[in-house]
């Protein structure tokens, strides 16, 4: 005999319904607050406006090469840590997850007192110093944020891969290097990609930390989070209302992006 279940038609279940109801009218609130300022005065203003295309292509460029070190550093990092247990693999865990947790401007202060003249590696490499108060601060940044990110998202990938598949390769004479490459890459794409995606918008949203490393300074180190910063801090709300304009399109493409993959 098939049973049946249904939900209680409650009202406790609606009256549940109701702290949703109203996060979702602020989150809507205050994205068309934000998107009822583009007229044609401001569509102008975004596609012609020289700083604005400055914040944008130095949030572009800095993030995707940010993107790229983050996965030379985090993708065999977490395809090495899901099949060893390393000494202290507890702490080294807890420190890892660190930058995802750490308020932004104490990241990026530790960063700044590690890289500045007085701080180790500067001692070391002087050199590293005038990575400071640069685009390379940037980089570095969003790189440490990143990183932490895309390493979590790729050891779960790594620690759901099908252990056979690797067996198999090593059995036909693959090496741990080829197997990753021609076998376990391909077969785990997808949710790596999805971390990828996950570490690209979290790096190019990146202000905390940026600002602590690479200062704010206007066609230097001006990305578009920064830009709203300098731009509402001097009065100037256009540009602010511009750089965030840009940054929802560009959240919103990556948000469409990220379902669109976890749907196929």
């Amino acid at each position: 005999m098939k049973v049946s279940y249904r939900s209680p038609n409650s009202l406790s279940l609606y009256f549940a319904l109701i702290p949703l109801a109203l996060l979702l009218c602020i989150v809507v609130g205050a994205i068309l607050s934000l998107t009822s300022k583009l007229n044609q005065h401001f569509l102008i203003e975004i596609l012609t406006d020289k700083e604005l295309y400055f914040a944008l292509g130095m949030s572009l460029s800095s993030s995707i090469i940010s993107l790229l070190l983050a996965m030379i550093i985090a993708i065999p990092s977490a395809w090495v840590m899901s099949q060893k247990t390393l000494p202290w693999q507890k702490v080294i865990d807890t420190l890892l997850d660190l930058p995802m947790v750490l308020p932004p401007l104490v990241a990026g202060l530790s960063l700044l007192l590690l890289f500045n003249r007085q701080g180790i590696v500067a001692t070391w490499l002087p050199i590293v110093s005038d990575w400071v108060f640069s685009p390379v601060g940037i980089i570095i940044a969003q790189t440490y944020i990143a990183s932490s990110i895309l390493l979590r998202s790729a050891r779960g990938a790594f620690a759901n891969f099908d252990i056979g598949y690797r067996l198999t390769a090593y059995n036909l004479g693959l090496t741990p290097w080829q197997s990753l490459i021609k076998v376990e890459l391909p077969m785990c794409w997808k949710p790596l990609l999805s971390g990828a995606i996950l570490a690209w918008a979290r790096a190019i949203g990146e202000f905390g930390a940026t600002l602590m490393l690479a200062g704010a300074t206007r066609f230097k180190t001006e990305t578009l989070p920064m830009a709203i910063y300098l731009n509402i801090a001097s009065g100037d709300f256009e540009i602010a209302i511009g750089a965030s304009l840009w940054l929802l399109l560009i959240s919103a493409l990556l948000l469409l992006l990220l379902r669109n993959l976890n749907r196929q």
